[in-house]
């Protein structure tokens, strides 16, 4: 129940990071101001005492998202990639959250297993380790499977997951409320609408049964992709509590010593895990929304490995291209453009200037070029960029928030590989050759031969329809007649067809 009894919860939240030690931790890290360090020290300290004391033997940070549950550990997943946001050694302590957990025992994996395949689990499996991997939302076991004898990935859900993530959603929807009416700047910015996404994103990752149909979907799409390569999906052996793969063998890609004494490019694998990311959510629509390190090998031959696929990103055909016109625009410098694409997509209120809005985003995007890439902050670019969305009345695109935080992830992998990287260089090709093929006069002829398509669904109806338009113009209107709206499709969809089958044809004979 969303109400306000989950004040007991956002207290506890508080307390939890006062008691372990976190809160200073991450008001150092995020180098806050000093009327909000007075303030998180006068709500906190009186409540100490109700927080949950954590695992005295982790890091402060670390020991309280564990203490506070998987909700709380996704979000420090995300801090772990950032390392130019939290600082070098924070971003190294809490990259155990992406898979070093404390896992469940064993027994427990087995008796999963068992009741989701319907079959015993020495039925199936001739060896079943103990965990090798355990994150938040569920734990990994390598086995061999028994009648093949080929070695697999069984990933089983945590024990009440499902539960637990509940309870802090709900705490989160509480706090939405409570910021849209303490501050009524802040509904622009949705922040029910936010939450409601992340818990779809999250349900979708509790059904491992999804979770093996994306991953089957993500593997036909980077099929010919250069350099990247996923595991199988072992579909007999899954359901919505475990899940069964090939299993995957390589370097951790956050293991940048292994990486280096595998003899792996490090600037070559930071540069083409960013372009592989975009080349997916652009040329797919369809990405790997979690691609911290923990989900994310190298392989003996330098292809990159991804696995765990219970949250992935989905955007429409226009939305893709609007993004990479924005993308493209900031890397060509070109701030008119990118504010201009911003208003064609309804992202800025119509009233307000185009002009005045290029020249915000050039003070976003001018300190980035020609400056050392160790040099720039994204959390102060960032910080600035919010800024500007606030002052233009823009307002928080549900559909672009799991993009933008990957791109955010993803970029953080790269720079944890080669902090020299400069993300808009390395986009530039894969930015640019999308908005070629999507643009372009190519683009054009395949929108028109889609239109065609769909409306040829309507052929065999369209005598009928265009029938009964004649006939409905012929009748004189009252007031018990029909609105002529039906007519106007019928002449719409007619029209349509054949505008379209004709520039077809002219584009082709062109």
């Amino acid at each position: 129940m969303r109400g306000p009894h989950n004040i007991w919860r956002l207290i506890r939240t508080g307390a939890t990071l006062e008691r372990t030690g976190a809160m200073r931790a991450v008001l150092d890290a995020l180098e806050a101001p000093a009327p909000l360090r007075i303030a998180a020290r006068v709500l906190g300290r009186p409540f100490r005492w109700l927080g949950d004391e954590g695992d005295p033997a982790m890091p402060p940070v670390v020991r309280a998202l564990t203490a506070l549950g998987p909700a709380y550990i996704k979000f420090g997943q995300i801090l772990s990639t950032r390392p130019d946001v939290v600082g070098d050694d924070m971003a190294q302590e809490l990259r155990v959250l992406q898979d070093k957990l404390p896992p469940f025992p064993i027994h427990e994996a087995k008796r999963q297993v068992t009741e989701e395949l319907g079959v015993p689990v020495d039925d199936v499996f001739s060896y079943f380790s103990e965990p090798v991997a355990a994150a938040s939302i569920a734990q990994v076991h390598k086995a061999v499977l028994h009648d093949s004898g080929e070695t697999v990935a069984v990933k089983v859900l945590r024990p009440g997951v499902e539960r637990a993530f509940q309870k802090d959603i709900d705490a989160f929807y509480f706090a939405a409320w409570m910021i849209e009416h303490l501050s009524p700047a802040s509904r622009r910015l949705h922040p029910k609408e936010v939450i409601a996404h992340f818990e779809g994103v999250v349900s979708g990752e509790l059904d491992l049964r999804l979770e093996s149909a994306a991953a089957s979907e993500f593997a036909a799409n980077t099929a010919d992709d250069a350099g990247f390569a996923l595991p199988a999906v072992k579909w007999p052996w899954s359901g919505r509590r475990v899940m069964t793969m090939g299993w995957v063998e390589g370097v951790a890609l956050g293991d940048n010593d292994a990486l280096d004494a595998a003899g792996h490019n490090r600037v070559n694998l930071s540069e083409r895990v960013l372009q592989l990311f975009l080349n997916h959510a652009l040329r797919d629509g369809f990405f790997h929304a979690d691609m911290h390190q923990g989900n994310l090998k190298v392989a003996a031959n330098g292809d990159i490995v991804a696995y765990d696929f219970g949250i992935m990103g989905h955007i429409d055909e226009y939305t893709r291209r609007v993004y990479a016109e924005i993308l493209f625009g900031f890397i060509q410098r070109d701030y008119k453009r990118v504010a201009e694409v911003h208003f064609e997509a309804g992202y800025v209120p119509a009233d307000r200037d185009v002009d005045e809005f290029a020249r915000a985003l050039r003070a976003v995007g001018e300190p980035i070029f020609g400056m050392d890439a160790t040099r720039i902050s994204m959390g102060k670019l960032l910080a600035y960029l919010f800024e500007v969305t606030e002052r233009f009345g823009m307002e928080t695109r549900t559909e672009l928030i799991l993009l933008q935080r990957t791109m955010v992830v993803v970029e953080g992998v790269a720079r944890s590989l080669d902090p020299r990287m400069n993300i808009w260089k390395v986009a530039h090709p894969v930015v640019e050759a999308y908005i070629k093929e999507s643009i372009g006069p190519k683009a054009v002829a395949q929108d028109l031969w889609k239109t065609a398509v769909v409306m040829a669904r309507f052929g065999p109806r369209l005598p009928k329809l265009v029938e009964a338009a004649l006939i409905r113009q012929s009748q004189p209107e009252t007031a018990e007649s029909p609105s002529p709206w039906p007519a106007r499709i019928a002449w719409t969809a007619l029209g349509s067809c054949l505008g379209a089958v004709v520039m077809l044809l002219v584009l082709m004979a062109g």
